[in-house]
């Protein structure tokens, strides 16, 4: 028997299945093959249409099931990850009113920012430990006041992952940390959040029924059997956003531990039980997937947007074959790049700058001696300062960190950037073989299993290395501290 996991991204759907009895991944398929259309009618706009999710989750479940010879009787329970901080509206027929207003839009960032001053820092940092800022539901203010015809058909508002749990079943519901990622929870009050809501002058009615994160949420119907070729009266165990998802795809629940992804973003994750709200507009605070109102555990994000985007340009524009070839020239350069250093953020304003956009700077560079090694050593540190200058933020919110786990992906897979992290940071950074679906099919085993057995699952089967903290430390403090220099030197 197994678990199906889906993750619903803004590039492609992953369709992954687990073994039920061992968690052992069996396989992942990607839908479409080439990267999903992103419709951006203006410059900062990004839309997706909620249809296209469900039919290429229809085609990936067709897919894994034809190359693993599965029948749709022996899948036995669903988990669902998706793409966080995006809008579905739909009318009172169920179908969507607009496309998808998605995670990476920021046309609502000045009624978000309005919100935050007008209902004032401390109610905000109190009740939604958050800035309203760009999240979901200044996404469906902007509706509200750009788009009134539009606004006037919709009936209920979604986050991506409630659509396709919808399109399964034909129950329209949501969880509480999938509304906190909306602004949309309220944890003083244990509610939805009325005061942004009356705010706004939205209508509480527009929020789905909750259901438990883990737990029976709904099961296929009829159509949705049809359409999605799963058998009728599959149930629904889980449902989450991506990075409370990638953080329990790693076995991360409990106050001190922390993920990390090292992806074209970056994020660390970490969970806490301090409903802190201090650096509400640098870090944002979510209900984490194990969240309840009596053992409150809170993950705080912290994202920074030029992570492996910048390792990525480097590579298409240096003469250089490979990620592989660029780590090879950076590990020929010592500790600290020979006083080069490379400000990683040229992907947009930055949220823990403060959401400055202050882009990429290759400072330092002597045109004698530096050439591309040092750029590529440079690199890497920067990225990997970032991260750290990051985790300090979070220290400074009360976070401590006793565990960090980081998947085997992306910047994860380079000595140079992970030793740079664990030895900064006097930490073990442990590293783990898995994915944001196959972690979604793997919850939907806690309903019934329990978090023990979910945590035998990845320690069996999916630990790769653990990266320890070097003994020269003094090397990288005093590269860190240069580069801290000129980033200070940059923003001011």
């Amino acid at each position: 028997m197994y678990y199906l996991g889906l993750d619903i991204g803004s590039s492609s759907i992953k369709v992954a299945l687990v073994e039920v009895a061992t968690g052992k991944s069996v396989g992942v398929v990607q839908e479409p093959e080439t990267e999903m259309e992103m419709l951006a009618v203006k410059n900062g706009w990004a839309e997706q249409d909620p249809k296209d999710w469900w039919k290429h989750v229809c085609n990936g479940i067709k897919k894994i099931k034809e190359k693993f010879d599965i029948d749709q009787n022996q899948i036995v329970g669903i988990g669902i990850a998706y793409q966080m901080h995006g809008l579905v509206l739909l009318d009172k027929e169920g179908e969507p009113v607009r496309k998808s207003i998605i995670w990476c839009d920021s046309r609502a960032v000045e009624i978000g920012n309005e919100a935050y001053y007008a209902i004032g820092e401390e109610e905000c940092k109190s009740h939604l430990l958050n800035s309203p800022a760009n999240f979901t539901a200044s996404k469906l203010k902007w509706v509200k006041e750009n788009e009134p015809e539009v606004y006037n058909k919709a009936k209920t508002m979604m986050l991506p992952g409630d659509y396709v749990a919808y399109r399964f079943s034909q129950l329209m519901n949501t969880t509480i940390s999938g509304l906190s990622e909306g602004i949309l929870w309220d944890f003083k009050q244990d509610s939805v959040a009325d005061l942004l809501l009356d705010h706004y002058g939205i209508s509480k009615s527009f929020i789905p029924e909750l259901v438990e994160t883990f737990g029976l949420q709904s099961k296929v119907d009829v159509q949705g059997a049809e359409e999605s070729g799963l058998a009728v009266g599959t149930p629904i165990f889980y449902r989450a956003g991506d990075q409370p998802n990638n953080a329990l795809a790693l076995n991360v629940f409990n106050p001190g531990e922390v993920a990390a992804t090292g992806g074209t973003s970056g994020v660390v994750y970490a969970v806490t039980k301090t409903l802190s709200g201090k650096e509400s507009t640098r870090v944002n605070n979510f209900a984490h997937v194990n969240y309840t109102k009596q053992t409150p555990r809170i993950g705080k994000l912290l994202n920074i947007n030029g992570a492996g985007i910048q390792y990525r340009w480097l590579l298409n524009n240096l003469d250089v074959g490979s990620y592989e070839e660029m780590n090879n020239l950076a590990s020929e350069i010592s500790v600290g790049s020979d006083g080069v250093c490379l400000i990683p953020f040229g992907n947009g304003a930055e949220r823990m700058l403060n959401n400055k956009d202050i882009g990429t700077r290759l400072v330092n560079v002597n045109l004698n001696n530096h050439n591309k090694t040092h750029i590529c050593r440079a690199a890497l540190e920067g990225i990997a300062f970032s991260f750290v200058y990051g985790m300090e933020i979070l220290k400074s919110d009360g976070i401590g960190i006793d565990v960090m786990r980081a998947g085997n992906d992306n910047l994860f897979r380079s000595d140079i950037f992970a030793n740079t992290i664990a030895t900064l940071m006097s930490q073990d950074i442990e590293i783990y073989n898995t994915t944001g679906a196959i972690g979604a099919a793997r919850a939907a085993g806690i309903y019934e299993g329990g978090f023990e057995k979910f945590g035998a699952y990845i320690t069996n089967n999916d630990h790769v290395k653990t990266f320890k903290p070097l003994g020269d430390k003094e090397s990288y403090l005093r590269a860190y501290e240069n580069w801290k220099k000129e980033l200070e030197l940059t923003i001011n």
